[in-house]
């Protein structure tokens, strides 16, 4: 077994990632403070071809130095817009007939590993704030919410391993 070197990975050029046909996942960050979790969520959306990235509330934007030593770029092929308002972006993306879900442990929420994806239906994940989580207003808007299962004492992720988690289950999912 042999490691492969950067020029085997058959890496898409950025117009070519531009022009790719998109995974109709839509990610809305709201009120991330850390500029690391961005970058990396940024850079996990790039490697699963996510169609856009929504940034909300006090989350930072590019261009950043911050954001991008974790992006690595991610934040040039990756469609994204700012909109300070969470519940504006969750009400137009609903009346676009997306379905809009809440990553967080709520009442009633559906455990990932449980959540039936339809396909040819196009996903929204709206991730919180990494002390408070989604707020019960952006709750209360969303279709449902999805909870990843945790069996340890924390029962809590980072924000990026959040994301990730998700992204790779409805990736999957929708993809096999």
């Amino acid at each position: 077994m042999r490691k492969l070197e950067n020029k085997e990975l058959d890496r898409l050029t950025v117009t070519d990632f531009k022009e790719a046909k998109k995974t109709p996942i839509i990610i809305i960050l709201d009120d991330i403070r850390s500029l690391h979790n961005i970058g990396s969520v940024f850079r996990t959306s790039d490697a699963f071809l996510i169609e856009k990235i929504y940034l909300c509330g006090i989350t930072a934007i590019p261009p950043n130095k911050e954001i991008h030593k974790t992006a690595l770029g991610a934040t040039e092929t990756v469609a994204w817009e700012y909109d300070k308002d969470v519940l504006n972006v969750i009400t137009n993306l609903k009346q676009e007939n997306v379905s809009v879900y809440a990553i967080e442990q709520v009442e009633s929420s559906i455990f990932l590993n449980d959540f039936k994806i339809e396909r040819n239906k196009k996903y929204a994940l709206v991730f919180g704030n990494e002390v408070f989580g989604v707020s019960q207003k952006a709750i209360d808007l969303c279709a449902g919410t999805i909870e990843i299962p945790q069996l340890g004492t924390k029962h809590s992720l980072n924000i990026s391993v959040s994301t990730g988690i998700v992204i790779w289950d409805l990736f999957n999912k929708m993809n096999y």
